[in-house]
């Protein structure tokens, strides 16, 4: 997990490189699993006192003038961290997600540039209001930190599940021309926290975890083509290397799971009295320029969409890349490609018309997205300010 400036990501020192408590965070009675729900953030912001002092040293961490304003220059730090927290990719690596960085600067500038500079009072407002999205955020798809120390790993490997599991990795990495070393590095990235495995593509449990358990097999036979009963012989071999070397040193991991099944569009859809009054609110937010007749074209129905995101439990864009294809295809169904402008009632048409497609598409085609990411965060960073939103220890150095 990267660093994050607002801090409520940090890590916690705790005993033995396993997962810590998780103050005002919800935690599972295995003390290897802490369930991040938001609620330690929720409990930050509406501590009028602890959000004061939070808010106040972030704002002095950006005034790099010290002149207490704050510029769009001093300001992107925190834009861009926004955008890491809703999972999006860096800022000015993808156009079709820049417009969701351009909409949080502008909730700090009120939209017109603020030449004077964002005050200490509007930067605590919007930072609020961006934390307590989050926290909601967090609420309906919580973070699970999991400490990886071989015990699940050594469970896989003697249970019925494991020969079927391997049988159809090596279908997948398997090859008569392949060297053992590169079966088994392929094989190791198939498995992954079900089975008890970290991120095997991370650079650090490669080098600390991979290679060290690679390094007890024969290095000759590294080398040769990996027959099946060889692959077979070798893996279970290497696995049980890496569960003693996750027993030496656990692994931190937070792992996400989300369904993207069209229920959420299905629930707002039905609600007419939310879907109208957030038809409203997007058509007040279109440009006072538009404001006669909005353009009928994919972009400003991507930013229209993307405010209805949340109600409708689907990502920003840019976020998921299956959802963008569904979101996509929807839009050419209803024919919002070709640049024409449409007057109010058309355009809450439009999009109305673009979510049932989409809410049509994903209920016959679910879209499941799991994402395991190691956590790095050093112990010396976390933040005196937030002991109550600390969810986990890092692995040990």
């Amino acid at each position: 997990m990267e660093r994050s400036w607002f801090g409520w990501r940090k890590a916690k020192q705790g005993g033995g490189g396993g997962a810590g408590g998780g103050g005002g965070e919800r935690e599972e009675e295995d003390q290897a699993k802490v369930v991040v729900d938001g609620s330690g953030i929720r409990e930050l912001v509406e501590d009028r006192e602890a959000f004061g002092m939070f808010a106040e040293t972030k704002f002095r961490q950006l005034d790099a003038d010290g002149d207490g304003r704050l510029s769009v220059r001093e300001l992107q730090p925190a834009v861009a961290d926004i955008g890491a927290s809703l999972g999006l990719p860096a800022q000015g690596s993808s156009p079709n997600a820049d417009h969701i960085y351009s909409e949080a600067m502008s909730e700090f500038t009120h939209g017109h540039g603020n030449q004077e500079g964002v005050s200490r009072a509007e930067f605590q407002g919007v930072l609020s209001d961006i934390l307590l999205g989050m926290a909601a955020g967090l609420k309906k798809d919580p973070i699970v930190i999991l400490r990886i120390d071989g015990e699940d790993l050594r469970d896989f490997v003697s249970s019925p599940r494991y020969e079927p599991a391997v049988a159809a990795i090596f279908s997948q990495v398997g090859s008569e021309d392949a060297p053992l070393r590169q079966c088994l590095l392929a094989a190791v990235q198939q498995l992954g926290v079900d089975h008890g495995m970290p991120p095997a593509a991370d650079p650090w449990v490669v080098e600390n975890v991979v290679e060290p358990a690679l390094q007890q097999l024969s290095a000759d036979e590294l080398e040769q083509p990996a027959s099946r009963d060889v692959f077979f012989e070798q893996l279970k071999k290497l696995l049980g290397s890496v569960a003693e070397q996750l027993q030496e040193r656990h692994v931190i991991v937070a792992h996400t799971e989300n369904t993207f099944d069209g229920s959420g569009v299905r629930r707002l859809l039905g609600n007419k009295f939310e879907l109208d009054k957030l038809l409203d609110s997007v058509w007040r937010d279109v440009p006072a320029e538009h404001k006669k007749k909005a353009p009928k074209d994919k972009e400003h129905l991507r930013v229209a969409l993307d405010k209805m995101a949340d109600a409708a439990s689907l990502p920003p864009h840019g976020a998921v890349a299956q959802v963008d294809a569904v979101v996509d295809e929807a839009l050419k169904v209803a024919d919002a490609g070709d640049g024409k402008a449409v007057q109010e009632g058309e355009f809450k048409k439009l999009l109305t018309e673009v979510l049932g497609a989409v809410m049509l598409r994903l209920s016959g085609e679910p879209i499941f997205i799991s994402t395991s990411t190691v956590v790095h965060e050093p112990l010396s960073s976390s933040s005196a300010l937030l002991p109550s939103l600390a969810v986990a220890s890092p692995p040990s150095e």
